[in-house]
């Protein structure tokens, strides 16, 4: 990091993506389905206060901390960004994310808006995408079949997708996960063209193009 507290990017660095969308718009699955698509994606595990779900894993999908931890750690500065979002806190280690994007990793960061707007102030060169649902039916329909929540959640649920549509013009890229597969694509595509940046390939493009500009 630099003096000022900003990342630079580097030539053998990864790329910071950053992912957004509301609750029940397909992210979480568009994620899964990226890491099992593409090599050298990793997905950084976030901090959350918020009760574990069945099937969630500690470590693996968050760190289930007390909110007495998470204060510590947030009055430590160890958080990259950090948001409460209902009732709950949520927090990225900055500290994991830097030693993967040096290890020359992509790194995905699955943040709201408000989170999103903390790291592109703090991290140059990375890549912000919004993922869309194709309609408010459909997303109640997507909050409704998870069958996780009550029907007072779902409807503060949908009020809350409205505040956090309202953010998406300030997103590098938007895709709208109607299909799903066509928005694994459009995700997979966003990444590659980023990999294909003369920032990611010049030094891996330096003996060929020694080469074809040499003098015979």
């Amino acid at each position: 990091m630099t003096q000022t507290g900003v990342t630079q990017p580097g030539e053998d660095r990864g790329t910071l993506f950053i992912l957004s969308a509301p609750s029940g718009a397909g992210k979480t699955s568009l994620v899964k389905a990226l890491l099992e698509a593409m090599e050298g994606v990793a997905v950084s595990v976030s901090h959350t206060t918020r009760a574990q779900r069945p099937g969630e894993v500690d470590g693996v999908d968050y760190h289930f901390v007390t909110t007495e931890v998470f204060q510590a750690l947030l009055g430590d500065g160890a958080f990259l960004e950090s948001a409460q979002v209902f009732d709950n806190f949520y927090g990225t280690s900055e500290q994991a994310v830097l030693d993967q994007l040096a290890a020359g990793r992509d790194v995905i960061l699955e943040i709201d808006w408000q989170g999103a707007q903390q790291v592109r102030q703090r991290m140059e060169g990375s890549v912000s995408v919004f993922i869309l649902p194709p309609s408010k039916q459909a997303l109640r329909e997507r909050l409704t079949r998870r069958g996780q929540d009550d029907e007072q959640v779902i409807e503060r649920r949908m009020r809350d997708a409205e505040a956090e549509i309202s953010h998406f013009a300030e997103f590098d890229y938007v895709v709208v996960n109607d299909d799903f597969d066509v928005a694994l694509g459009q995700l997979q595509a966003i990444v590659t063209a980023c990999r294909l940046h003369i920032r990611r390939q010049g030094p891996a493009l330096a003996g060929l193009t020694a080469e074809l500009l040499a003098t015979d």
